[in-house]
């Protein structure tokens, strides 16, 4: 038996009374009435993403360990996995990321989602010639799945954006301050629930926002038809 075995042997025992409490949360949603009770199955839907990012991180630093010092084997299977995706097209930056959950009210782990967007980051401009943006608008796009309940949608102010932004402005940003960057935040409702994070240059921006103003058109439209048929079948 190693040195460190005992202490694996306990984390990995929390690990799986995290994993009980998430389970029993999940059939407390299950069971629980939405549209009685809606706002008891936020606050356990909450809980239940909350814990499974914790579970999510504790397992990682189970795993890393046992890796290279830098986590290259593990961080973009991470990434991976959540959906994260990098591209840049006519000097447009845009990061898909998963749906953000509410700032937290207490101190959480937010390893689970900027470890590997960190990790994909240096390795992308590493790969790729992308100039500092200096003068730049970054649109933080929220996308919610057009099948889920529209009553899930948050106000901006709840959503962690602000370490998404400190992130970003290490490998791309000349600096995050007001003086050189500006905001913008939209919502839409699509296939599956998402974020999109794009980086501009300030003068493509108002040809990015008529785009995503007749793509969110076309999306209305279509969830409208859509809706017409199911009532008419």
């Amino acid at each position: 038996m190693t040195q460190n075995t005992p202490t694996i042997y306990q984390r990995l025992e929390k690990l799986e009374g995290e994993l009980q409490k998430l389970t029993n949360t999940v059939y407390a949603l299950k069971v629980t009435d939405i549209q009685n009770y809606d706002k008891n199955f936020e606050e356990l839907s909450v809980s239940a993403a909350l814990r499974a990012e914790r579970i999510a991180c504790q397992m990682r630093n189970l795993v890393c360990p046992a890796l290279s010092p830098n986590q290259a084997a593990y961080l973009p299977k991470a990434a991976d996995a959540q959906g994260m995706r990098i591209a840049e097209q006519q000097g447009i930056l845009t990061i898909t990321l998963p749906g953000l959950l509410p700032k937290r009210r207490v101190h959480t782990n937010t390893a689970f989602l900027h470890e590997p967007l960190n990790y994909m980051l240096r390795e992308y401009v590493k790969q790729n010639a992308l100039p500092l943006y200096r003068d730049c608008v970054i649109c933080f796009s929220q996308i919610y799945d057009r099948e889920l309940p529209q009553r899930r949608i948050r106000d901006y102010d709840n959503l962690e954006f602000k370490q998404i932004l400190d992130t970003l402005c290490t490998y791309v940003l000349t600096d995050d301050s007001g003086f050189f960057c500006d905001s913008y935040y939209t919502t839409q409702l699509g296939l599956k629930d998402c974020t999109l994070v794009s980086v501009m240059e300030k003068a493509d921006f108002p040809k990015w926002l008529q785009n995503q103003k007749n793509h969110h058109e076309s999306m209305s439209e279509n969830l409208l038809t859509s809706q017409a048929e199911i009532r008419h079948r």
